[in-house]
């Protein structure tokens, strides 16, 4: 007679069945779901004290506004400003309230912002909602384009020079790196054109398209290499060097040192153990630049004549065209605290120091 043995059910549903379900996947899971839940509070909190700022910089617009001694008739009458009768002016002056006080004007402004009424942008004739929708794919592929290849470039080299601290490759990407944070855009923008337009005639020196032409993916392209590669080189230096900061500092921590001891060398040490940590700072520090990033984008598309919103920006701080000065000024602002907010919540998920602890 054999003895049937039966499995113990219970015993067996509790053996884990997978990695995830293991007691430290567990753990890790938890990990992980705490600092997604970290990172979503500071997202609102950031929201919150979003909405305060947003009103005080576009205070702020309006206040200085009213404390420029040029007079915004300039910008609504034009050529005509020097022949238009006194009836004119006061019928201009009337139509877009310009002798208004200027917290009215604020006032007046934010419920025209609430009825989708952006204004009328006296510097290029036509709606404010047309002049932004128009501009905002301009400005937004370029300097997304350039972002993204400025951060990619810097991780990498910096990583990679950053391990090979003091080697000739170090030397000189750090020196030029220097040297390129202590250039202001415009003086790279001329040297492009210089050297790549009037020396070279490989690019056009101007513009998204050449006079008469219907704008093309050919044309964009052509025209847009020299003004990608302008923005994209005044933002490498300090990515560059804070990724290289970064790694050099990571190299020697207790951590990698136990790691190098465990025998993890070489791409494993420095994608498991130096990079998660050293991108850090350079992903803090991409939030912080960003108003650099809409400084340079403005000198940059000012100096190759580039049609987005940064050069719109320039055009309309010249000409006193507050109805489009104001709703720029207040988006730069809402796009600087949402990358400064983005920013902290990837660092926040990303490691589980500031995840856990904070």
């Amino acid at each position: 007679m054999t003895t049937q043995i039966r499995p113990d059910t219970e015993r067996l549903a509790a053996i884990p069945r997978s990695a995830s379900e293991s007691p430290a996947g567990t753990i890790e899971h938890a990990r992980r779901v705490s600092r997604s839940r970290i990172a979503t509070r500071l997202l609102g909190r950031r929201f919150v004290v979003m909405i305060p700022t947003v009103l005080l910089v576009s205070l702020g617009v309006f206040a200085v506004a009213a404390s420029s001694p040029f007079d915004p008739l300039t910008a609504h009458l034009g050529d005509r400003y020097q022949s238009a009768t006194q009836a004119q002016r006061d019928a201009v002056t009337q139509a877009y309230g310009l002798d208004d006080h200027w917290f009215t004007a604020w006032w007046k402004w934010w419920g025209a912002v609430f009825r989708g009424d952006l204004g009328w942008s006296s510097t290029m004739r036509q709606p404010v909602a047309d002049v932004i929708g128009q501009r905002l794919p301009f400005t937004v592929g370029m300097s997304l384009a350039a972002l993204l290849s400025a951060a990619v470039i810097a991780i990498v080299l910096g990583a990679v020079v950053g391990m090979r601290r003091g080697g000739l490759l170090d030397r000189a990407c750090t020196s030029l790196a220097a040297m390129l944070a202590a250039t202001p855009p415009f003086v790279v923008s001329l040297l492009l054109v210089s050297a790549f337009a009037v020396g070279l005639g490989w690019f056009p020196t101007s513009g998204a398209r050449r006079p008469g032409d219907d704008y093309s993916l050919d044309g964009l392209l052509t025209h847009a290499v020299l003004p990608y590669l302008a923005l994209t080189i005044s933002m490498i230096p300090w990515l560059l060097l804070t990724m290289r900061s970064a790694v050099v500092d990571a190299a020697v921590s207790d951590a990698v040192r136990g790691a190098r001891a465990r025998g993890v060398g070489g791409w494993t040490l420095l994608r498991g153990h130096i990079v998660p940590v050293s991108v850090l700072p350079t992903l803090a520090l991409l939030g912080t630049r960003l108003p650099e990033l809409i400084a340079g984008a403005a000198i940059v598309e000012t100096v190759f004549g580039w049609p987005g919103l940064a050069e719109a920006l320039v055009d309309s701080a010249v000409a006193l065209d507050f109805s489009l000065l104001a709703p720029l000024a207040v988006g730069s602002a809402v796009l600087v605290l949402i990358g400064s907010a983005l920013s902290d919540a990837a660092a926040v998920w990303i490691d589980p120091r500031i995840g856990l602890g904070a």
